[in-house]
């Protein structure tokens, strides 16, 4: 027996332009699809962590050198934001293509920009050899590593929307966020394994986990070369309703949408990269603890989220989308304050549990937004709808973060007294993930439910009363 999940009850189904049973879907598409999404997923987490952590611990005396340890990691991060700031233009191009040629097309495209990128930083001078163009060599490595995952996981989580049985859509949809856990881990992992090497800045060592991106890559271009278009973009194609000009259609008739994910994502966003890199770099920098707490926290918390993700895409399923992303974001707000208390208080236990505790909010929020955010957009302008309103906000809420929060680390130690400024920095800091987490939850408020919606409508959640469609699945011999 094969079994089958239908993907389409649509009436517009029958005669030539779709044929019964054209765009079903085997449990074995089902499973290669989450396996595809979740490995990009995987390699542009990877290069997300391992550039966080190397910002944060080696990339300013090797490219950055500064007689000032806070304006190199000022530097630092700058670069890592400028990686951020050209996210949006990957988002539009390949956001574009992926509405205008398909899925597939582009996830092939993103997995290879990002990971020929990130092996290229392996191989990079530094400034002791090179001196000005190693940090110009690193940062064009960063934008290109940019471009590529300003699509990757959109169209992961675009891709996974649309395959997926509607009743079990947010479950599935979490599954390509495992990747990201998965690249976290394995980042986190390597470095703690590094960093005990006493001088990591002085050692050839640094540049493995980089070269490493180069088995993901193969891997992932395997299993996505044997992938096959997302159904509801062959509906597209079969009924000759692909829009010319996704880029025009989108910002024509879903700018309200765009807002609200925007709005949502600075909790999120936000959130994970202050996690993920500026609390590391406050602890080392402000408390002492060196070496390997970073790593052990980001690896502590990526296998806690590996529970959490599954369990939030569950819960989205039973509950809804918009009730669960709140009650995460709800509880990011409301341990922002004792979680950047604990880490002031420079004890390393303490610190890794404050902080897998604190992701826990971030992973409930990133695993519900694989169905919620393909769900409010329309199928012609969905992959760049998603795309242009996750980067856009990535820019404003995650990119930007750690170099605010540097910065406000400098401001504490220079007005509030050294080293004791320093520490005192936690407020501000704490603030800011509160502001943040604040704007998350507001905006819930204002995004309609899209639980079971019909992803070959052509209109977004906010144009039409959302009517569940119950796609049931059939067994065929």
């Amino acid at each position: 027996m094969k079994h089958q999940h239908t993907v389409a009850t649509d009436p517009r189904d029958t005669g030539h332009t779709a044929g019964a049973g054209k765009h079903e879907v085997t449990n074995a598409d089902l499973y290669r699809a989450a396996w595809a999404a979740s490995l990009g997923s995987a390699l542009e987490y990877y290069d997300f962590a391992l550039y966080n952590l190397a910002s944060a611990l080696i990339f300013g005396p090797l490219f950055f050198p500064s007689s000032t340890p806070a304006i190199g990691l000022i530097a630092s991060f700058g670069a890592y934001f400028l990686g951020f700031a050209i996210r949006p233009v990957g988002g539009i191009i390949f956001g574009t293509l992926g509405d205008r040629y398909g899925r597939k097309f582009v996830l092939m495209a993103t997995i290879l920009l990002m990971g020929i990128a990130s092996t290229l930083i392996g191989f990079l001078p530094t400034y002791a050899s090179a001196g000005i163009w190693a940090p110009i060599l690193l940062v064009g490595c960063r934008l290109l590593q940019g471009l590529g995952a300003g699509a990757e996981q959109a169209g992961a989580a675009v891709l996974m929307a649309e395959y997926a049985p509607a009743k079990r859509r947010g479950y599935f949809a979490a599954l390509p966020f495992m990747g990201v856990l998965l690249g976290t881990v394995m980042a986190a992992a390597i470095y703690f394994a590094l960093v005990r090497v006493e001088d990591l800045s002085q050692s050839w060592l640094w540049r493995v986990p980089f070269l490493l991106s180069a088995v993901i890559i193969a891997v992932a271009i395997w299993i996505r070369l044997k992938l096959k278009e997302s159904p509801s973009f062959a509906k597209l194609e079969a009924r000759s309703e692909v829009n010319e000009n996704p880029l025009r259609h989108l910002i024509q008739h879903s700018k309200p949408t765009l807002l609200k994910v925007i709005g949502m994502r600075m909790a999120e966003n936000g959130g994970s990269s202050i996690y993920q890199s500026l609390a590391i770099s406050y602890i080392a920098t402000a408390t002492g603890l060196k070496g390997q707490i970073g790593p052990i926290a980001l690896l502590l918390a990526g296998a806690s989220g590996a529970v959490i993700i599954p369990l939030a895409g569950m819960a989205s399923d039973r509950f809804g989308r918009i009730p669960v992303y709140r009650a995460f974001a709800v509880y990011q707000l409301l341990l922002a304050y004792p979680t950047w208390w604990v880490l002031s208080l420079g004890n390393a236990t303490a610190s890794i549990a404050i902080l897998c505790v604190a992701l826990a909010g971030v992973w409930g929020m990133f695993a519900t937004q694989g169905a919620l955010l393909p769900e409010l957009f329309g199928a012609q302008h969905r992959y760049a709808g998603v795309a242009v309103g996750r980067e856009v906000s990535a820019v404003i809420a995650g990119g930007v973060a750690p170099l605010v929060g540097a910065s406000m680390i400098a401001w504490a130690t220079l007005h509030w007294g050294g080293h004791e400024g320093t520490i005192l920095a936690w407020i501000p800091l704490a603030s800011y993930v509160a502001i943040l987490s604040l704007i998350g939850v507001v905006t819930t408020y204002y995004t309609p439910e899209t639980r079971g919606r019909d992803l070959d409508d052509l209109r977004d959640a906010a144009d039409t009363p959302i009517k569940p469609v119950n796609r049931p699945i059939t067994q065929h011999s």
